[in-house]
């Protein structure tokens, strides 16, 4: 392929961006404003509840503070997995999208021991007040975005297994850390507003 059929075929846009990474940062965009306003209904209905439990009743700091840690250091690990395609470290590769997919998963776990805990042990359920509600919503559909990002990460892991991911496609990995980053981010604020700020 002649270099002006490879420049041809990269796609970029009068931004100097490739098309598919701006489409993707404009679907983020639209994400963002989905989770600002799961957020916002979560600290309107709050502290509405007419009865319990509430935030302070049931909420395990520690536990989402160690599953926020998780979340976090697999930010780390998906920017060395584009790292190691970029420079055609299959090896490497392979080990760090696994380490993403993996601490995904773990994230995951923690979710689901937290909800099914809720609603055993606490009487928490999405019908049982509006703190419930909101607070199911919020974090169920943040932990549905995770688990598509690890289903993401898994078939790129598969990719990777079957040869088929080196620096020629490293623009897939790069818009899956895109939205993985995007999913942490949006971590950190519900963290801190729902968990630390009660």
């Amino acid at each position: 392929m002649s270099a002006s059929a490879a420049a041809a075929d990269e796609h970029y846009t009068s931004t100097g961006l490739n098309n598919r990474k701006m489409v993707f940062w404009a679907f983020l965009g639209s994400e963002c404003m989905f989770f600002g306003t799961l957020i916002s209904t979560y600290l309107i209905y709050k502290n509405h509840s007419l009865n319990g439990p509430y935030a302070h009743d049931v909420l395990n700091i520690p536990l989402t503070s160690f599953s926020a840690f998780v979340l976090l250091m697999s930010s780390l690990t998906m920017v060395l997995a584009l790292a190691s395609v970029q420079r055609d470290n299959v090896r490497g590769a392979k080990i760090w999208l696994a380490s993403t997919a993996g601490l995904g998963c773990i994230f995951i776990g923690n979710q689901i021991y937290e909800f099914t805990h809720f609603v055993t042990h606490e009487g928490l359920t999405l019908q049982k007040n509006m703190f419930g509600a909101s607070f199911f919503v919020l974090t169920g559909f943040h932990g549905a975005h995770v688990t598509g990002g690890v289903i993401w990460l898994t078939t790129l892991l598969v990719m990777a297994f079957k040869g088929k991911l080196s620096s020629k496609n490293s623009l897939d990995v790069e818009i899956a850390g895109l939205y993985w980053h995007f999913v942490d981010i949006v971590w950190i604020a519900i963290f801190t507003l729902v968990y630390l700020i009660q």
